[in-house]
């Protein structure tokens, strides 16, 4: 398996070409050049950070990871919705058309669109004051800064962006919740989600918010086991221990396994199978998402502490797709971090497509636990001598 690339948060000081805007006609087309400057520091949401993290094995069992800064678009993005006229998705690029309010004819200073990789800030003077029509650090996805222009037409700036991936479609122009849930669909395939994470709260929380946002059904893995045992998990940790809560969660993983369009909340703590690394083996059936808190104060130290995390392989949540490190906790942010995790998940699948398929590909063959590298049919975990060779 493609081996996930490390990415920095980066942004460009764009510089505009003057143009002349024909009266009622098409102006001459702008090309954004760009020159990068790194942003230091990091975004913040009623003075909590989230910080994400994906994971995915290389051949060798090693762990690359890379970070990205996953908040609500309140926090992220200005956007005069007002202003915008169209958005539209043609393949290979996006544009979106803005309306223009000033009545005066415009020249070149009366127009500024910045863009990078991922952000976008247009700005229009009215009045002697420079009014932002939009300005957001989170593009639904990449662009090429280069290959970005703009022209004035009658009363609307239109803004035309190349994508860095022209097979995804992009529902928004910015990367918002309703964006997520709806562009995740296209990515996921199908394929359910399972949180993980040493808080039971956290996990059913979250998980709810991303069942609705999806449309998946949401399972609780703890309503089902005091369901069944028609006993609260508390009570049957003090009768049977730890150990049969853990091997009855893993019986319970065993048959959602083969369920598509699901969120799974799991049970945190020690009593947990998620927590344990010998069971595993039906959670790799569809895609993890580790919420655990820290007490990291910035995101290089946030980051630091998933590295070292991963390296613990007797921790079963390092065996996650996705880390959504998670400073402090109130239920009423339940959707931000929901939202967090979605945007870590969209870069993993981005960048290896194969992976919903993949995970269809281990269900079939029964969940054997020879995740990432699947082996051929036939293959016993039991009797395996090294020999087979893994699908690719």
């Amino acid at each position: 398996m493609a081996a996930l690339p490390s990415s920095a948060t980066i942004f460009y000081s764009p510089s505009l070409t003057p143009f002349t805007a024909g009266q009622r006609s098409l102006s001459s087309p702008t090309r954004i050049r760009s020159s990068p400057r790194v942003l230091r520091g990091f975004h913040s949401l009623r003075h909590r950070e989230f910080h994400c993290f994906s994971q995915n094995a290389t051949a060798g069992g090693r762990f690359n990871s890379f970070s990205c800064n996953c908040l609500s678009a309140v926090s992220t993005t200005t956007l005069d919705y007002e202003s915008i006229m169209q958005f539209t998705d043609g393949g290979k690029e996006v544009e979106l058309r803005l309306r223009l309010k000033t009545g005066e004819t415009l020249s070149p200073k009366d127009i500024s669109v910045d863009a990078d990789g991922t952000s976008l800030d247009v700005k229009e003077k009215r009045n002697g004051l420079l009014i932002t029509l939009l300005e957001t650090n989170q593009l639904f996805e990449k662009i090429m800064p280069s290959e970005t222009i703009w022209y004035i037409d009658e009363d609307q700036l239109v803004v035309n962006m190349k994508k860095v991936d022209g097979e995804l479609k992009w529902p928004d122009v910015v990367e918002s919740w309703e964006s997520l849930t709806a562009g995740m669909m296209q990515l996921l395939k199908g394929a359910s989600i399972y949180v993980v994470g040493d808080s039971t709260e956290i996990n059913q929380k979250v998980c709810r918010e991303l069942a609705v946002g999806l449309g998946y059904s949401p399972l609780d893995s703890m309503e089902l086991l005091e369901s069944f045992s028609k006993q609260t998990i508390d009570s049957w940790i003090l009768a049977e221990g730890v150990d049969s809560v853990a091997e009855a969660e893993s019986s319970v993983l065993e048959s959602l396994s083969s369920h598509v369009r699901t969120v799974v909340s799991t049970l945190g703590g020690k009593h947990g199978a998620a927590g344990r690394a010998d069971k595993w083996r039906h959670l790799y059936s569809g895609f993890t998402v580790w919420v655990s808190q820290t007490e990291a104060t910035d995101e290089e130290s946030a980051k630091e502490e998933a590295r070292r995390n991963k390296q613990e392989r007797e921790i079963g949540y390092s065996n996650a797709d996705v880390v959504v490190k998670l400073q402090g906790w109130d239920p009423t942010h339940a959707k931000s971090v929901a939202q967090a995790s979605l945007s870590a998940l969209k870069q993993l699948i981005i960048s290896d497509k194969g992976l919903p398929g993949k995970k269809s590909l281990y269900i079939r063959l029964g969940c054997r636990g020879d995740w990432p590298n699947i082996k051929p049919p036939g293959w016993d975990p039991s009797s395996d001598t090294g020999a087979h060779p893994s699908f690719s």
